[in-house]
């Protein structure tokens, strides 16, 4: 049985208290959050109210925001077990040297919304041998898909994550408010969205772009730019297709 206690009830720290609670030889033995208002009508949670009321547990899950790691590792008062983070981009030096330190990195984005932690990659990282084996151990009571990783490699594979989330996500916002200029409904680029998406489960990126861009065709180019005059979309559209362009040895 490996027990846990988690700081921090956002959406990290929330997914993680439901999948630990129904996993087997696995108990959370507190949970504690500065708001704790986000425990209202959650009376089956082990809510401590005090961060240095928090019970012993093999492992300490610290799921706040990146700002607040470092402060709240040195409050914490030191303990038995490891203390780790969930941070993709806060190195695993940020958690205070008092602590056995560790990272618990769930590459996903979190919301309210449910997930399936058997798809989800875990990335670990810890200091010793046997404590990396604790965490290797408790991931695998989540996910398939577990992994090594140190804080610089981990670093860069969130920045990837950037890039292929939160800079897409904008890029659907842009096409949103294109299209409710137009009185048209973001739901017609969904089917398009959907099968971009699952393409690149047969194929790589590279291999699955299309567009103008890599076909060189400056008519279009030109003609879309004209559409995007006046806006702060012009620019990005012109970055983004000389990047495909770059990427993909085309000259326009």
């Amino acid at each position: 049985m490996i027990t846990v206690a988690i700081i921090g009830f956002g959406n990290v720290g929330k997914h993680l208290y439901e999948a630990f609670s129904i996993s087997e030889n696995c108990e959370v033995v507190a949970v504690f959050s500065r708001n704790q208002a986000r425990f209202q009508n959650l009376t089956e949670i082990p809510i401590v109210p005090k961060l240095d009321e928090l019970p012993e547990a093999a492992v300490t899950i610290i799921a706040v925001a990146d700002d607040a790691i470092a402060e709240v590792s040195e409050t914490l008062p030191e303990r038995n077990g490891l203390v780790v983070h969930t941070s993709g981009n806060t190195p695993i030096k940020a958690i205070a040297d008092t602590h056995r330190r560790g990272v618990f990195y769930p590459l996903q984005s979190f919301s309210k919304r449910p997930v399936i932690f058997k798809e989800i990659p875990i990335c670990l990282e810890a200091e010793q041998k046997d404590d990396y084996e604790v965490l290797a151990s408790l991931a695998s009571k989540l996910s398939d898909r577990v992994f090594n990783i140190d804080s610089t490699t981990r670093a860069q594979l969130h920045l990837a994550a950037v890039f292929a989330n939160n800079f897409v996500n904008h890029l659907y916002q842009v096409s949103e408010k294109l299209l409710s200029k137009n009185d048209l409904d973001f739901s017609l680029l969904q089917p398009l969205i959907f099968e971009t998406a699952q393409r690149l489960s047969e194929m790589s990126p590279s291999e699955a772009q299309t567009g103008p861009a890599i076909r060189g065709d400056e008519k279009t180019i030109k003609k879309q730019l004209h559409l995007l005059e006046g806006t702060a979309f012009q620019s990005l559209y012109q970055q983004l297709t000389e990047s495909i362009a770059q990427t993909h040895g085309k000259k326009l």
